[in-house]
């Protein structure tokens, strides 16, 4: 089989929008809608690619592939003349077919394009249309065919007549193209057309002017639901969702109910895991078996591991290993692990740390920049004082230590394994292995202080 390269049309605004992002970084259910396409052509078996930017390709260009090549369509002049931009990487592409499409069909199937190039090579084609069979085609290319059934046009909305309009086969705008054949007919587009463009369109119609075959391939309806709004693109995240959702019903995974359980389509989850209203995965998150995720709980681009519960807390690259209980009112920051068996309790934050395994942050705590040890006991209202207003410092806690309410541990420093630290102290030096470190302030007295003051609010 030939090599299936690809070119992808990203140079749309988000003018249509109200964004001012480029239209192809809009998200449908929590992704980018380019990066659903480029997951897709991955997936297809796509080897090389070329995607067309215009303003705002510094945005897009950190979702590209490394080895992508760009081109930029400064002036935008259709579809036709996208391509055009291309004719380097065409010509560097010259045996193989090229898949065109573009940077906002969320829905494209990987196997669908498969079985489409298969059938594209078999034909003999010089380019294959991918047409679907819409109950209102208002706004799509229509698909003309002759008496015999056999396909004869691609017409434009705005170009034609009253009898065109009412045909429901559309054409999808994805195209399979013998590259050469491509490169042949590029340059004789014209922009006769109302709209004064280049239209890829155009270069099926000279194809089959020159005598080369050009075949349709029936996609599902799916392949061609794009947005041009903030509504449309609602429902494409309505769709994805729900899709979204009964995989991994059917995969074992218990939704108690689907009230703002909002799911991505990169995150995986193991059997008998629980989801409660109000948990949102998203990214590239790994949910382990057995756990209970919510209720009001948010999780992105992290890994869950087995029997874990997380109860209305935010979670952000961050990993928690098996037996992990966390929140309610929790926040776990980039970069942070909690180990085997850790209890994380109310109004907790972690931020870039290690807490250990078994190791208990019960409630109004800050663990941050530090490295905890295993079966560390932190008691209310502890804080790891990480940042001096210029540098931030590490904290070190072995293990079995005694973190005592309201300690203050100012970094860089270290608590030895099975240190205690009282109550309410300020710790700004080591503390050996197994010592009691007390550091507060002298007590002082003013007898009657209190009593002259209230007096004097009182009177005033």
């Amino acid at each position: 089989m030939h090599t299936l390269s690809a070119i992808l049309l990203a140079a749309g605004d988000g003018t249509r929008m109200k964004s001012k992002h480029p239209k192809v970084l809009c998200q449908v259910a929590g992704k980018p809608m380019i990066a659903w396409v480029l997951d897709a052509c991955g997936a297809a078996g796509v080897g090389d690619l070329c995607v067309v930017l215009g303003a705002g390709a510094d945005e897009v260009r950190p979702l590209l592939p490394e080895r992508a090549a760009v081109a930029m369509q400064t002036e935008r002049r259709g579809t036709g003349h996208a391509v055009m931009q291309c004719i380097p990487f065409l010509e560097a592409h010259r045996a193989d077919t090229i898949l065109l499409v573009y940077g906002d069909v969320p829905f494209l199937d990987p196997a669908m394009l498969r079985e489409a190039h298969a059938a594209h090579l078999s034909s003999g084609a010089a380019a294959t249309v991918l047409t679907a069979t819409l109950p209102d085609p208002t706004g799509y290319g229509r698909i003309v065919r002759d008496a015999a059934g056999e396909f004869a046009a691609i017409v434009e909305e705005l170009d034609a007549d009253e009898a065109t309009r009412a045909i429901g086969e559309i054409n999808s705008g994805i195209y399979l193209f013998a590259a050469d054949a491509l490169l042949e007919v590029l340059p004789s587009l014209t922009p006769q057309n109302q709209k004064g463009e280049y239209y890829i369109t155009d270069a099926i119609g000279l194809l089959r002017a020159a005598g080369r075959p050009v075949r349709t391939f029936r996609a599902p309806v799916e392949t061609t639901l794009g947005a041009n709004d903030r509504a449309g693109l609602l429902r494409l995240s309505d769709i994805a969702y729900d899709r979204i959702r009964r995989r991994h019903l059917a995969n074992g995974v218990e939704i108690v109910s689907s009230d703002g359980v909002l799911i991505g389509p990169d995150v995986t989850i193991g059997r008998d895991t629980r989801i409660l209203p109000g948990t949102i995965l998203r990214g590239h998150t790994r949910i382990g078996e057995d756990c209970v995720l919510g209720p009001n709980s948010l999780i992105e681009d992290s890994e869950i591991g087995d029997g874990c519960t997380v109860n209305a807390t935010q979670i952000y690259q961050s990993v928690l290993e098996a037996g992990v209980k966390i929140g309610p009112f929790s926040h776990v920051r980039p970069n942070s692990r909690l180990c085997a068996g850790a209890k994380i309790g109310d109004f907790v934050e972690i931020k870039n740390s290690t807490v250990g395994e078994k190791t208990a942050v019960a409630h109004l705590t800050y663990v941050g920049d530090s490295d905890v040890g295993a079966r560390v006991n932190f008691g209310c209202g502890v804080v790891t004082v990480n940042y001096d207003g210029v540098k931030k410092y590490r904290t070190t806690i072995g293990d079995d230590v005694f973190i005592g309410c309201n300690t203050n541990l100012i970094a860089p420093v270290s608590l030895g394994d099975g240190a205690y630290t009282a109550a309410g102290s300020t710790i700004t030096r080591d503390v050996p292995a197994g010592a009691l470190a007390i550091e507060r302030g002298e007590l002082r007295l003013k007898a009657g202080w209190a009593a002259r003051k209230l007096a004097a609010r009182r009177k005033k």
